[in-house]
């Protein structure tokens, strides 16, 4: 009967919960109804259990009262939604109070005697009640948030109207006007959406809105200087050209959205995905270990044609012209021994199926283990191949020299020199294209290939658009806001390899099995706030430009903390205090990068500055830590060290006191989270710098320590006025003793955030 409440024959087959915040707020309710059901079923029942049962029924049928009022205020607020809102709230009212009436048994001790019906003398009655209670509290909220949907397709539709509008400008004065309208509708917009985004239950669907939402964020900026340009040389086919693209990217980009959150047939989601060597490798493994239980679950020509689909994707590596010779070699070798080993698993299975085994013969079972340990072995060197082109690719492009020439070249009028860079250009396009293609294969989960597929689309479409930009300046050399057009565009791409390095490591970390959780936020409706909550959710709303100036530092911020993450993982004393309090560093600047996306926990700019307050303390803190470490090194090695935690301690007051000093207006606000956040880039490039140089130190002494083999600390050769106290070692090993995560202690950190 535990699972009654639950059962799907009495739910609507339209009650598909797809968010967070539906699931989370039936957990309870599941609970309590739960706990009434399951009573222990015994024919004498004592005064405390009968009061426990009314307690537990009386509280559901008052909690089922204020839900339906909240129910009806939003039925009143939102009319297309009023009827079938009206009869779910009813439902939903009955139902509560019929599990009051059965739970009434606190004054009901002789209840044999008077004949009246409880949860004791009807059970069948209260999981009818049960179910028809968590039926229609569905309802109301899966109706509730078809109401945020709405908000979306509201917003979306005005943040297309205005689009129409700018593209039809022919005035600055005019353009300037309409701008500043669609900034704030795209921040609307933005907030919006990265609510829902983070809401969404099925993780498919997130990557292709956080891929959405990428390109709306980037084209915001280029739509403005795109736009200035093609208005300042109306008779310029490259400005055109340049601007029409941003406006096309930007209407299918706000089309996916609506396709997400509306479930459209044309969702790109229904599509299906470009097929995926490891999604190959793992149906083919699948498929094999299945001979294990059952002989009869596949037949030979079924899994050679699984197989020779999956050499066949491999092509992508061997014929790429990149593939160096020996990679190529090593995977046609590797595609060979897959099939040997496959044929001789074919072979094994026939003769075991040839004497009507029930289960797999000795021989089978060596036959899978080799076939298996063969497709991983070709798995292993497809994720090499790939991750080393990409790497290789970064630290190329990462000096970013063919953007570089196009700038000087356009700003001397040379389209000769335009047009040669332009062709360097494309290469590189071309070759960081069939790399993310690459990534697809090997990325291990459909999100990331959503990601993947997303940066081949980025790279693929911004080639073209810098060029077209760079022969607009070669044609206008002394145009101010041409220049500024094609440094926008040159940003754009930089962004996107900074996207490909986080997207890079996100997939080793998969691949090496090292995958953190997420915090995810809950967004439904509140009743009359429908359509005001923007307004209070936010502080301070910031206009487009200032969106994208945030965004870039925000941006920066996000690759400081992946940098400090990746250092850490170096350490081998994962334990030490250095690494558990940069860690922590690192994870709260992640967070303060989410706010610039409008994402994660932060939610208004005045969580932001308590989260840069909690972040210099922890700054402080470990300053703490540096100046206990530095105690134990020589001088050389110990001014190193007392330098740059200086440089830590001011920025972290100077951080501490920008937080905590007000401000009013919404100039003053913007600077502040800029200072903020400049102020924490800061504060982690210290971090950055120290790490590597502490991690070398103690594995230098650690090992002059195991080669002396002398039994005191290193930490004893130096200046023996500096003991080493029994207390602060107990001290620091309490501090970790209970091997809790420094992203765990930082989240529930910030429970003071979400408690707001």
């Amino acid at each position: 009967m535990a699972s009654s409440p639950c059962g799907n024959s009495n739910f609507d087959s339209g009650l598909e919960i797809k968010t967070r915040s539906v699931e989370q707020t039936l957990i309870p309710l599941v609970s309590q109804i739960t706990t009434l059901i399951n009573h222990k079923d015994k024919p004498k029942k004592s005064e405390r259990t009968q009061a426990a049962i009314h307690r537990v029924g009386q509280a559901v049928s008052v909690a089922v009262g204020r839900f339906v009022t909240v129910g009806e205020a939003i039925a009143t607020e939102n009319q297309e939604l009023k009827d079938e809102m009206g009869q779910a709230c009813f439902e939903a009212r009955r139902a509560g109070d019929a599990i009051a009436q059965l739970t009434d048994v606190g004054s009901a001790l002789p209840s044999q005697q008077d004949g009246r019906v409880t949860v004791f003398s009807d059970r069948t009655g209260m999981v009818k009640a049960a179910r028809l209670l968590l039926s229609s509290v569905t309802k109301v909220l899966v109706l509730a948030d078809r109401i945020v949907i709405k908000q979306i397709i509201t917003s979306r539709n005005k943040v297309l109207v205005t689009l129409d509008h700018l593209e039809r400008v022919s005035t600055f004065q005019e353009f300037v006007q309409i701008f500043s309208q669609f900034g704030n509708e795209m921040v609307e917009f933005a907030h919006l959406t990265g609510d829902r985004q983070n809401d969404l239950k099925d993780e498919k669907k997130k990557a292709r809105m956080a891929a959405a939402r990428a390109v709306l964020e980037k084209c915001t900026m280029m739509l403005l200087t795109a736009s200035k340009t093609c208005l300042r040389h109306p008779d310029c086919d490259s400005a055109r050209i340049n601007k029409d693209a941003v406006f096309h990217r930007m209407r299918c980009a706000l089309e996916q959205v609506i396709e997400i959150v509306t479930e459209a047939r044309s969702c790109g989601e229904n599509k299906i995905l470009p097929a995926s060597i490891y999604n190959g490798i793992k149906d083919f493994k699948s498929s094999v270990e299945c001979l294990r239980e059952n002989l009869y679950s596949s037949s030979p020509q079924s899994m050679g044609s699984q197989l020779e689909a999956l050499v066949e994707r491999t092509e992508d590596f061997t014929d790429s012209a990149y593939t160096s010779h020996e990679q190529r070699q090593a995977i046609l070798g590797l595609c060979q021994l897959a099939r040997q080993d496959t044929q001789q698993l074919v072979h094994a299975w026939a003769e075991a199926q040839s004497v009507h085994a029930k289960e797999a013969t000795e021989d089978m079972e060596v036959a899978i283990l080799k076939t298996c340990q063969s497709i991983s072995d070709l798995r292993r060197e497809l994720h090499k191949v790939a991750v080393v082109r990409a790497s290789d690719l970064l630290k190329v492009h990462g000096e970013q020299l063919p953007l570089r020439a196009l700038k000087a070249a356009g700003a001397e009028g040379n389209l000769e020199a335009v047009a040669e860079y332009s062709r360097t250009l494309t290469e590189q396009k071309e070759q960081l294209v069939e790399t993310c293609r690459l990534l697809c294969h090997v990325s291990g989960t459909e999100p990331l290939e959503i990601t993947c597929i997303h940066a081949e689309e980025t790279f693929h479409v911004i080639g073209p658009q810098i060029i077209s930009a760079a022969q607009t300046l070669a044609l206008h050399p002394s145009s101010k806001i041409a220049k500024e057009n094609l440094e926008v565009f040159c940003e754009a791409w930089e962004s996107q390899l900074c996207d490909m390095a986080l997207l890079l490591r996100e997939i080793i970390d998969v691949f090496e099995g090292r995958r953190g959780d997420k915090r995810s936020y809950l967004s439904l409706p509140r009743p009359g706030k429908l359509s005001a909550n923007l307004k209070t959710a936010k502080a301070v709303k910031l206009d487009a430009e200032e969106q994208t100036s945030m965004a870039k530092l925000g941006l920066e911020l996000r690759l400081l903390s992946s940098d400090v993450d990746t250092e850490v993982e170096k350490w081998e004393e994962q334990e030490h205090d250095i690494v558990r309090q940069s860690q922590s560093l690192a994870s709260m600047a992640y967070n303060m990068y989410l706010f610039t996306r409008g994402e994660g926990l932060l939610k208004t700019t005045l969580d932001l500055f308590h989260q840069a307050e909690v972040l210099s303390e922890e700054g402080l803190q470990l300053c703490s830590s540096l100046r206990t470490f530095s105690t134990q090194l020589v001088d050389e090695e110990k001014s190193v060290v007392m330098t740059e935690m200086e440089k830590m301690v001011a920025l972290c007051q100077q951080l501490q006191m920008g937080a905590k000093t007000p401000v009013q207006g919404k100039t003053a606000t913007f600077q502040k989270v800029d200072s903020s956040i400049q102020t924490t880039r800061g504060i982690l490039a210290v971090v950055l710098s120290l790490l590597p140089f502490c991690n070398k130190l103690t594995r230098k002494y650690k090992s002059e320590r195991s080669s002396l083999g002398s039994p005191q600390d290193w930490r004893e050769r130096q200046d023996a006025s500096t003991p080493v106290k029994e207390e602060g070692a107990l001290n620091n090993k309490n501090s970790n003793g209970f091997g809790v995560k420094p992203l765990e202690q930082h989240m529930t950190g910030l429970n003071l955030l979400e408690s707001k």
